[in-house]
């Protein structure tokens, strides 16, 4: 049958009734029209422009998971991403802030602050499976590409702890500047990059050798590191004198003291490598660094306090949350503006996307749970091709997360 909804049936049939409704005098019949046909039919246009997309038709061995580490919980929140609901909570170690995942392995690790270890999650299980004991006041995780190595940068006792995998124990520690903040290992696997906070300098390390082959002096408090995609350079924030480093990786030194906007607090690169993404937290902006001859090209204006960001796989949408006033910022790299603004939950910080890119996970650090936004294919009448899809209850003060999707094999049985 052919629906009415087509074409210029739906201005016809419309025709149709206001002629019934005027050749009824009698109001209650009138009335009686009205509930029996008009509003079934006005619910039913209503229902067709603004329903959500259907969530994907997955494979039964198929998981998807974002693991959210929950600072004053100590915990870390497992979320179904195939039906966007909370499937576990974990109980890890003592403030667990920095999380990562394996691309190798269907493992996650959770780095604890306060009890000074790494918690080894198994993703098919969702259960701690090991405990790695590190050095003092580690905070983020890096895990090397081919899934062998992790490193932890140990704020407190100013070293790098470095973890065989495969092994589950610390191979060996390293010594490096005051206060290291983070420690992110190249895509080749052979640089270690460390941000020594308290001493304004970088620590190079050689991953092969375990030991420190450079020393920078840069900017001020650096703290965030992005690495290009073919290891040739990597790119460190300084919040307290609105800097960005860009360093040669291949020859240990420093190319260029980049100005950006007040408080640069995270750096986000577009997968190509071609740009690199600034959060300016105080400057309310973005700055676009071109990443081949070290410019800072544009800036943008994008909310209040934009603290993290994310760029999707096709190097077209940023996304940024706005910390200081509790939304996203959608930003469109190719045309180089915001092109919306979406509402979330209290103090924004950390984010990510769904493997197929059409769902955006978003922490609120202070109401304690995930704002997950869709995208769709926009339709009439709608603003925007983003909508609220779920908010998502976690544990107190969420610090990190990040989303691991895989096949589950089921085992071979042996033959008797």
């Amino acid at each position: 049958m052919k629906s009415i909804f087509v074409g210029s049936d739906i201005f016809n049939f419309h025709r149709f009734l206001l002629f019934l409704l005027l050749l009824l005098s009698d109001n209650f019949l009138k009335k009686l029209l009205i509930l029996i046909v008009v509003l079934p039919i006005l619910g039913g246009v209503a229902w067709w422009y603004f329903r959500e997309e259907p969530l994907p038709d997955y494979g039964p061995a198929y998981r998807e998971y974002a693991y959210v580490s929950n600072g004053k919980s100590n915990t870390v929140s497992v979320i179904d991403l195939r039906t966007f609901e909370l499937a576990k909570t974990i109980p890890v170690g003592a403030e667990p802030t920095g999380i990562a995942a394996n691309s190798k392995k269907n493992e996650i690790y959770a780095v604890n602050t306060t009890s000074n270890n790494v918690s080894v999650i198994d993703a098919e299980k969702n259960a701690v499976v090991a405990t790695i004991g590190v050095h003092g006041k580690p905070y983020f995780i890096d895990v090397s590409e081919d899934g062998k190595r992790a490193y932890v940068a140990n704020s407190g006792s100013a070293n790098v702890s470095v973890i065989d995998l495969e092994k589950r124990l610390v191979m060996g520690s390293v010594h490096v500047g005051a206060s290291p903040g983070l420690a992110r290992v190249s895509p080749d696997g052979a640089t270690v990059v460390i941000s020594n906070r308290a001493d304004n300098s970088v620590s190079l390390i050689d991953a092969k050798l375990l030991r420190v082959r450079a020393t920078l002096p840069v900017c001020q408090q650096p703290e965030d590191i992005a690495i290009m995609p073919d290891s040739s350079k990597a790119f460190v924030a300084c919040s307290e004198s609105s800097q960005v480093a860009s360093i040669d990786l291949k020859h240990d030194h420093v190319l260029a003291l980049l100005d950006v906007g007040r408080t640069p607090v995270s750096l986000t690169l577009k997968p190509d490598g071609g740009e690199l993404m600034v959060c300016d937290f105080d400057a309310d902006s973005v700055s676009i660094i071109e990443t081949g001859n070290d410019e800072v090209g544009s800036s943008a204006l994008i909310g209040g306090h934009p603290s993290r960001g994310v760029v999707t796989l096709d190097n077209s949408r940023l996304y940024v949350t706005n910390f200081g006033s509790d939304s996203v910022a959608v930003y469109d790299i190719d045309l180089g503006k915001r092109i919306a603004t979406m509402p979330v939950g209290s103090r924004p910080d950390g984010l990510a996307l769904s493997q197929n890119q059409n769902y955006l996970l978003v922490l609120n650090t202070q109401s304690g749970d995930v704002t997950v936004i869709q995208k769709r294919r926009p339709r009439k009448l709608e603003p925007t091709e983003y909508s609220l899809l779920t908010m998502i209850p976690v544990g107190m003060q969420p610090n990190g997360i990040v989303v691991k999707s895989f096949v589950v094999t089921k085992p071979v049985k042996k033959k008797k």
